[in-house]
């Protein structure tokens, strides 16, 4: 407990951002102004008082913050006037107690002097358990604060204080306390408060220094590895290099050594910086890092890379043309495209025009077309005609992002994209790359890698193309693309849009004849072991294995009846049944590879013909390998038996079957302008079908067809053999528009048709279809259903029974 007691007039000793509790003993120089007035004050009033012997000047030592004095301060007396050790004259102050300031007065000398009451601080005897236990808590405190100072003396005295309030003001020695923290202990009167603050104080302090000296612990430590790792690696260079003296290896030859191939290599300036920076990087880091494996995997990739490696493009325009045709028979269209191409490479090269505004000019070709017409092929031919290497990326099947950008350099086993791995096969920056398949390419949660190929196939973008995993720009506008795909549709219209589309639809019989005869027969020879002068094929034999052995858009099934025909002449040489020279003829073919699997309609007995019956009609469709002849057939159910309706058999789609609809409903509301039984279709079941009913079907260009073999079923009239049609029915019996009428002519052709109906308004469409075919056929536009009705029926002559 604190109380007041007698008041004191004392002068005033004014400390500056400074504290004196009371039992401290401080020097304090007299220079100070403050200092000198408040002790000679001091000694005047001692002087004056008559006090003789032990009675010493006093005075009071207030803390004087920011120009604002404390509201309590401390009794000192001056012990001793002389000098400080550094011989500036001083004097010796021991603080004694506290005293509550009170209001000013006067007195001798210049000092401020104040009138105060002395504080008289009790504590209870004996002490309570709780105040020994701070006691003891603040003793261990204080002793371990100055063990770690290494204050052994001061410890002993520590321990010897037994008075709590002295122990409490002790902690005004400590330095690690700011001077609001004193005053705080300053004006604290109770002893056991003012100890339980000092505890808390020095409990804070010590936590404190334990956290900074853990941070200090652990910087000493990485700073030392770190040192230890500097000498073990300098001393490992040391080692190296002894090992390379003493087996006659120079410093330069090391493998490792990337920042002189950086150097030395013929790189891009933006390339070159990059890699520097890797290589620094790698210097860096150490040998068991992973970093270091990534980035020397990645230096080897951009140094691998031809970044200024271009082949010369031959502008011999007539030299590669010949070359087009030598290697590819037909495709003119595509031919015609890659000389307009060089035409204008070769005169925008001749006019400094090559690079403009940082792009060449590159090109984008989408050849579309069925299988076996020469896709594939016909980009190593492109290539050999401009002079340019060769590189094919197949992208069938390709379902991750990352095989076209590439992988970021954080996943394990990161590898650059297709494009540029491709470029790094060909060894040149400009070569031909064949983009296989395109129109296989999947997507899934990996990304949409069709999306990928926009900037790559993009003339206007891909002149800054940047792979994830090499992260610099490459320069692919010098790139001749050639994209190949079966499905048009199956191709995203963004990427689509991005190409140019060359359409391929097959041959005609007359050129498969010169594909084989010039390029599969001289192949399949040389696989078969044969020269060319042992086995010649007839040109009558050539014909009837592309017409009536195989029917396709391509050549791929008459090469391998080609192969086919040569094993087993091969074959019947080495068991001595056949002497070479032989020359195939036509008559020859059934004995060595059995019989024709495609014999034309016409060619058949007329009794076993499709349409042999009423009902029955050919049409033409478009399918993934090209032009195909379809056959619709179409019956009525008896009225007892069969429900009234229509159904549709063969996996047909939705347009399709709302084609068989249309059809339906304009026979039912136009039947008796066209002179047919049309209260058949009232009452009984009719059932439209579509052979070969494992392949979906569907489109509206089947619309007319149906309508024939409808027309044909009710009148009883057949369709005739010869005749095929195409074309949508609206139901008011216009014949619309349809796609694919060069394929569809193609394969009417093959099929043996004389006689087509076509649309009128796809009479332009008769420009792409080679003079040889149009002068076999007999097409005949067509505006209206009544037209084709006209042309496909044959004449009722004869009573044939329904077919029912």
């Amino acid at each position: 407990m604190a109380s007041t007691s007698t008041p004191l007039t004392l002068p005033v000793l004014p400390l500056d951002d400074e504290v004196v509790l009371p039992g401290m003993v401080v020097p304090l120089d007299l220079n100070d102004n403050d200092v000198r007035a408040a002790v000679e004050a001091a000694q005047a009033a001692a002087r004056s008082s008559g006090s003789v012997g032990g009675s010493k000047p006093k005075v009071l030592l207030v803390p004087r913050i920011d120009g604002t004095y404390a509201n309590t301060g401390v009794l000192g007396t001056v012990e001793q006037v002389g000098r400080l050790a550094d011989g500036d004259p001083g004097a010796l102050i021991r603080g004694r107690s506290r005293v509550r300031i009170g209001a000013g007065t006067t007195g001798p000398g210049a000092a401020l002097w104040v009138e105060g009451l002395a504080v008289e601080e009790t504590v209870p005897e004996p002490l309570p358990g709780s105040v020994t236990e701070l006691v003891t808590e603040y003793k261990a405190l204080a002793t371990n604060w100055l063990k770690k100072r290494g204050a052994w003396q001061v410890v002993d005295r520590v321990q010897q204080i037994d008075d709590v309030s002295a122990l409490a003001d002790n902690s005004g020695y400590s330095p690690f306390l700011s001077t609001p923290q004193k005053v705080e202990l300053l004006e604290t009167a109770d002893p056991v408060a003012r100890l339980k603050l000092a505890t808390e104080q020095l409990r804070e302090h010590l936590a404190e220094q334990d956290v900074a000296e853990s941070i200090a612990k652990d910087v000493q430590e990485g700073v030392d590895k770190q040192q230890r790792e500097f000498l073990l690696r300098r001393q490992l260079d040391a080692v190296r290099k002894e090992l390379r003296e003493l087996n006659g290896e120079s410093e330069g030859e090391e493998s490792d050594d990337y920042r002189s191939r950086v150097e030395a290599a013929d790189l891009p300036e933006k390339v070159r910086e990059a890699a520097l920076k890797e290589v620094e990087k790698l210097e860096r880091s150490s040998d068991q890092s992973p970093e270091g494996s990534w980035i020397r995997t990645w230096l080897d990739t951009v140094l691998e890379l031809p970044w200024n490696e271009r082949t010369e493009d031959e502008y011999d325009i007539q030299g590669a043309q010949s070359v087009l045709d030598a290697e590819h028979a037909g495709l003119e269209d595509v031919k015609e495209r890659i000389t307009e191409y060089l035409a204008v490479r070769k005169r925008r090269s001749e006019r400094g025009l090559g690079v403009v505004g940082g792009r060449r000019g590159g090109a984008v070709l989408a050849l579309v077309g069925p299988p076996g017409v020469g896709k594939t092929s016909l980009g190593e031919s492109v290539a050999h005609a401009m002079g340019r290497k060769f590189v094919r990326v197949a992208l069938g099947g390709v379902r991750d992002e990352a095989e076209i950008r590439g992988h970021r350099r954080t996943y394990v086993g990161a590898l650059p994209g297709r494009v540029v791995r491709a470029i790094k096969e060909a060894g040149s920056m400009n070569p031909v790359v064949l983009l296989d398949e395109i129109d296989k390419v999947g997507s899934d949660f990996r990304g949409d890698p069709a999306a990928a190929l926009l900037e790559v196939l993009d003339p206007a973008q891909n002149h800054t193309f940047r792979d994830h995993y090499l992260e610099v720009e490459l320069d692919l506008s010098d790139v001749v693309f050639l994209a190949t795909a079966n499905v048009l549709e199956a191709i995203p219209e963004a990427l689509l849009d991005r190409m140019e589309l060359v359409r391929l639809d097959g041959y005609t019989e007359d050129e498969k004849v010169v594909i084989a005869r010039d390029h599969l027969l001289p192949r399949q020879l040389e696989r078969a072991g044969l020269d060319k002068d042992e086995v010649t094929l007839d040109e009558s034999a050539l014909r009837k294995l592309a017409g009536e052995y195989t029917r396709e858009a391509g050549v791929r099934n008459l090469e391998r009846s080609v192969a086919r025909l040569l094993r087993k002449v091969a074959a019947q040489h080495e068991l001595g049944e056949r002497e070479l020279p032989f020359t195939v003829k036509d008559t020859d073919l059934r004995s060595l590879i059995g019989r024709p699997h495609h014999v034309p309609e016409a060619a058949q007995d007329p009794a076993e013909r499709r349409t042999a019956v009423p009902g029955v009609a050919t049409g033409l469709a478009v399918t993934g390998a090209g032009g195909d002849v379809l056959y619709v057939e179409a019956s009525l159910a008896d009225p007892e038996t069969g429900a009234a309706g229509l159904t549709l058999t063969g996996q047909l789609g939705d347009v399709m079957k709302e084609s068989a609809q249309i059809a339906l409903s304009f026979l039912r509301s136009h039947g008796a302008e066209l002179e047919l039984p049309v209260a058949d279709l009232k009452d009984r079941g009719v059932h439209i079908h579509f052979p070969a009913g494992a392949v979906p079907k569907d489109g509206p260009s089947a619309g007319v067809t149906m309508t024939t073999a409808l027309a044909s079923l009710l009148s009883g009239r057949q369709v005739r053999t010869d005749v095929a049609m195409t074309g949508e029915v609206s139901l008011t019996g216009r014949v619309l528009p349809i796609g694919g009428v060069k394929q569809k002519l193609l394969a009417a052709h093959r099929a043996g048709i004389t006689t087509v109906v076509i649309p009128k308004r796809n009479e332009a469409d008769l420009d792409d279809v080679p003079a040889e075919v149009l002068e076999k056929l007999d097409v005949h536009p067509v505006t209206d259903v009544r037209q084709v009705l006209e042309l496909a029926l044959a004449p009722a002559a004869v009573e044939v029974p329904v077919a029912a």
